[in-house]
């Protein structure tokens, strides 16, 4: 059941809580994620498995579930030899079990659609390099049958995210633009810029203007590069700031492994998301590595706040 207010407008009156990275949660259910479909292949073969994931994080105190559809494109399903009619299917079933999932509690959930970028598809580690080779148009092209699909199954918001530069941006807000649901933009960056080089400020101006972006921010990042982030997103587009990082660790393309600090074992720590608050953010999660556990401590301190009020 849809919650009685829009995404928007709760956000008006404070923050929520995101989920976690879906697949750590699916790997701990004891999911084999191998493939070029990754976390999308249980759309079709445990969709129980997806539910259940969700079920976690509402648990853990998630306001908002992204659905598990970040990897699951046309393109992909076509070459496990699954046909259109079919994979239009799966596509609304991820918004389907997202709903099913925040059913299970009194309080309002809200259900975000993933709209992962091209280079998701490409199972590569493409989605953080950007720069595919492929003009705006192309990019569109790409992006449209699947934001058209998954806007019928009525999400709260289409999340475009871990997109890595501007031209993957500019397309997806295109294709976005007027299929009634509205989107928040989250690139993936490093430092100051998008992962292909783009200076953020700039990333975030092209959603400024755009009335179907709700919020504007990062995700699949460290925390440390989420910092700068928030407040920039905030000043650059006067819109709510969306930002889950990752635990602290990168992905290894080559190696297909995470490397660097941080396990996913840790909280993060209340001084980050008070700062993040201040600057602007209203929806506060976590991205890969980043599981229930810590999700909770994120709920618990933005109860604690709430409390404080």
């Amino acid at each position: 059941m849809k919650p009685a207010r829009t995404l928007a407008a709760a956000l008006a009156e404070g923050s929520l809580v995101l989920d976690g990275g879906l697949s750590d949660q699916l790997r701990a259910q004891g999911c084999d994620l191998s493939g070029d479909l990754w976390s999308a292949r249980l759309l079709a073969d445990g969709p129980h498995q997806i539910e259940a994931a969700h079920a976690a994080y509402v648990r853990a105190g998630a306001q908002v579930l992204i659905t598990g559809s970040y990897q699951a494109t046309y393109e992909g399903f076509a070459r496990r030899g699954i046909d259109r009619e079919q994979a239009s299917r799966l596509l609304t079933d991820s918004v389907t079990l997202a709903r099913r999932a925040g059913a299970e509690v009194a309080r309002e959930i809200w259900v975000a659609a993933s709209v992962g970028p091209y280079g998701a598809m490409l199972a590569d580690g493409g989605e953080y390099r950007g720069r595919y080779g492929l003009s705006v148009r192309e990019l569109e092209r790409f992006h449209r049958p699947r934001i058209e699909t998954l806007a019928a199954a009525a999400p709260d918001v289409l999340a475009l995210e871990t997109v890595p530069d501007t031209d993957e941006a500019e397309a997806m807000l295109r294709a976005a633009k007027g299929c009634g649901v509205p989107v928040w933009l989250s690139y993936t960056i490093k430092g100051t810029r998008t992962r292909a080089g783009q200076p953020l400020m700039e990333a975030f101006a092209l959603a400024a203007s755009e009335p179907e972006v709700i919020a504007t921010g990062v995700n699949c990042c460290t925390p440390p590069d989420a910092d700068e982030a928030v407040p920039l997103a905030a000043s650059t587009t006067a819109k709510p700031v969306v930002v889950y990082p990752n635990s602290g660790e990168t992905w290894n393309a080559t190696t297909k492994g995470w490397v660097g600090e941080g396990r996913g074992e840790g909280p993060l720590p209340a001084t980050r998301l008070r700062a993040w608050q201040a600057a602007g953010a209203r929806l506060l999660g976590g991205c890969c590595r980043v599981g229930p556990a810590q999700i909770a401590g994120v709920a618990a301190w933005l109860g604690a706040e709430r409390d404080d009020r």
